[in-house]
């Protein structure tokens, strides 16, 4: 077992039952505050341990890096450093605040410059993404997709379960929870109408998603194996795939996505180490037929990640509107990052690749608006008795998701997002 994810470690510091940073996750995120540039920190609790902090007063000593690493606004020279470094540092910072440790607990001046409330921080982008890919990867998903826009009969096309169906998005748009997003302008063509107009999208959606980040490199010309691909896999967020449907409809034939995606994606702040997530292992669906041999897999490599939505109007509160769960996936995170690489395709050091929309097998389940309303047709009411049948202006759409074993619930915190209109 790994020694971080010990279910019978407690810390010093106080955490709450249901919080989704206990001392078994350590996520790692950047943050900021008034009197702190931008800098690598881990969640704990309400708190954010300052890891610039601690590699100054060299804490981390023992682990073969440079602790200057951790002075830097991104994550990517830390994960850079390889899988061993990640692992040892999360298992040095579980090690430090372990309730029998006093090496931070015993300094009470120690703890003040080294802890800070997440509530008085500002939580940065995590990573400088260099490339950006949005798997179509929830059977559910493809097939009410499908049974909307083509024939229920035939609702998935002949390649989709033979390989990950992605594409190439657009990474300079993807923002941290927080970033309010405008509602993007495009060109529409209603079915009756004789040519396309250009103006706001009137069915803008979110799209319910995780995604992993790379820490590894590949070389042009080589393919990374479903066996090899965990070693390049750093950790996973939460992530708002967002959709201008309208849009979509009228431009993605016959090359796919392009302005309906590209003008943002949401994404959380801390990045939750594939470490962390080993007690949440599960089998995927079964895949019928069985995939091509650089794409078979062995053991558990889905995950047991509840999943919710919620929809938060203009002061209004919050209403649940979807639960789902990152085990229905039916192509799971090795084979996404197989296929990516198998022409050859180069890996980079802060690649994020989405899952796709996560839906699940009832409606109660459905990760899109375009789901949930079944393209518009039956809007869903909120506490307040308004009704949607995609986002409005002003609406805050939040994502949150955790695991749960044995009693120890591990967190993604949240992607928060409002909508404003058109500019």
């Amino acid at each position: 077992m790994i020694k971080a994810n010990d279910p019978d470690l407690h810390s010093w510091i106080e955490i709450a039952p249901d919080s989704n940073f206990p001392i078994q996750n350590l996520p790692f995120g950047i943050f900021t505050t008034p009197d702190r540039d931008p800098r690598v920190g881990v969640a704990i609790g309400e708190y954010i341990l300052d890891l610039c902090v601690l590699g100054q007063q060299d804490f981390f000593v023992l682990i073969d890096m440079d602790p200057n690493v951790f002075h830097r606004p991104y994550l990517n020279d830390f994960i850079a450093l390889g899988k061993p470094v990640w692992r040892a540092v999360r298992n040095r910072v579980s090690e430090l605040l372990q309730n029998n440790n006093s090496e931070i607990s015993g300094n009470s001046n120690l703890i003040r410059e080294c802890l800070v409330r997440q509530d008085e921080a500002e939580l940065l982008m995590p990573v400088r993404v260099q490339n950006y890919t949005d798997f179509y990867s929830s059977m559910e998903h493809a097939t009410n997709v499908g049974s909307m826009f083509r024939d229920p009969e035939n609702a998935l096309l002949p390649n989709w379960k033979h390989l990950p169906v992605g594409y190439h998005g657009r990474a300079s748009s993807i923002v941290v929870s927080g970033t309010d997003v405008y509602r993007p302008k495009g060109q529409t063509k209603a079915p009756d109408a004789p040519s396309p107009t250009f103006g706001p999208t009137q069915q803008l959606d979110f799209e319910l998603e995780v995604a992993f980040i790379t820490g590894k490199e590949s070389h042009l010309g080589e393919a990374i194996t479903t066996y090899e691909a965990e070693d390049y896999i750093f950790g996973l967020v939460l992530f708002n795939d967002w959709s201008a449907r309208d849009i979509q409809m009228w431009e993605y034939v016959p090359l796919g996505p392009f302005l309906a995606k590209s003008f943002a994606s949401s994404v959380s702040p801390w990045v939750v180490m594939l470490d962390a997530l080993e007690p949440f292992r599960v089998k995927g669906p079964e895949q019928n037929p069985k995939p091509l041999p650089y794409l078979e897999v062995l053991g558990s490599r889905n995950f047991d990640i509840k999943l919710e939505v919620l929809l938060q109007p203009e002061n209004g509160i919050e209403n649940s509107i979807s639960r789902s769960n990152s085990k229905y996936l039916y192509w799971n995170i090795n084979q996404q990052l197989a296929h990516q690489s198998s022409n050859g395709c180069n890996i980079q050091v802060g690649d994020l690749y989405a899952s796709g929309t996560i839906s699940g097998p009832d409606k109660s389940s459905y990760g899109s608006m375009l789901e949930l309303t079944w393209r518009g047709t039956q809007p869903l009411q909120l506490s307040d008795n308004s009704t949607r049948q995609f986002i409005n202006d002003y609406d805050t759409v939040i994502m949150r998701a955790y695991g749960e074993h044995n009693g120890i619930r591990i967190g993604f915190g949240e992607v928060r997002t409002k909508v404003l209109p058109a500019l």
